[in-house]
C-alpha cells in the first residue's frame, strides 16, 4: 500500500475528533491539567496532515520496516553483521593484547638502564651513615569511652579535628 491510496484526511480528522472527545472527558473527570493533555494529543494528527509531516513519517516507517525485514531474511546480511561482531571482538583482543605488551616492556625498559650502569662500573653514591634511633615516646593510654560517640572522636582526633 502506498502513501497515495490511504485517504489521510478523514482518518486524521476522525482520530482529532475522537481525542477532543476523550479530552472532553478528561476535562470533566481528571481535571483541567488531563484535559489539556489529550487536547495536545488530539491535535498532533491533523497538525501532521496539514504540515506535510504525516507523508515523511510514512516514508521513515516504510524504510525502517524494509531495512528490517531485509535484515532479517538475509543470509548476505547476516553474514554482514556476524563480520563486524568479529571485527569487534578482534579489536577489543588487541587492545588487551598491545596494553599487555606495553606494560611488559616498560618495567623491563626501567631496570635495564640500573643494570647497565652497574656494569660499566660506575661507583653507586655511598650509604648515608645510620643515626642513632632515639627511643620513641610512649603511647599515652587514652580511657576507653563507653558511649557511642567515641568511634568519630578517635577519627576526629587522628585528623587533628577536636
Amino acid at each position: 500500500m502506498t502513501f497515495d491510496q490511504i485517504a489521510w484526511f478523514p482518518l486524521c480528522a476522525g482520530l482529532t475528533a475522537a481525542g477532543l472527545v476523550l479530552a472532553f472527558l478528561a476535562f470533566r473527570r481528571r481535571g483541567v491539567g488531563s484535559g489539556l493533555r489529550m487536547t495536545a494529543w488530539a491535535l498532533l494528527p491533523m497538525a501532521a496532515y496539514l504540515t506535510g509531516a504525516l507523508q515523511t513519517l510514512w516514508q521513515i516507517g516504510t524504510a525502517a520496516v524494509s531495512f528490517v525485514t531485509g535484515l532479517v531474511l538475509s543470509p548476505a546480511v547476516w553474514a554482514g553483521v556476524i563480520l563486524a561482531g568479529l571485527s569487534a571482538l578482534l579489536f577489543v583482543v588487541s587492545g588487551v593484547i598491545r596494553r599487555r605488551g606495553r606494560s611488559a616492556s616498560g618495567g623491563a625498559t626501567a631496570q635495564a638502564p640500573a643494570a647497565a650502569g652497574r656494569d660499566r662500573g660506575r661507583a653507586q653514591p655511598a650509604a648515608q651513615p645510620a643515626r642513632p634511633t632515639q627511643p620513641l615516646p610512649p603511647k599515652r593510654q587514652e580511657p576507653v569511652a563507653d558511649d557511642d560517640f567515641s568511634d568519630i572522636e578517635d577519627i576526629l582526633k587522628r585528623r587533628g579535628i577536636s
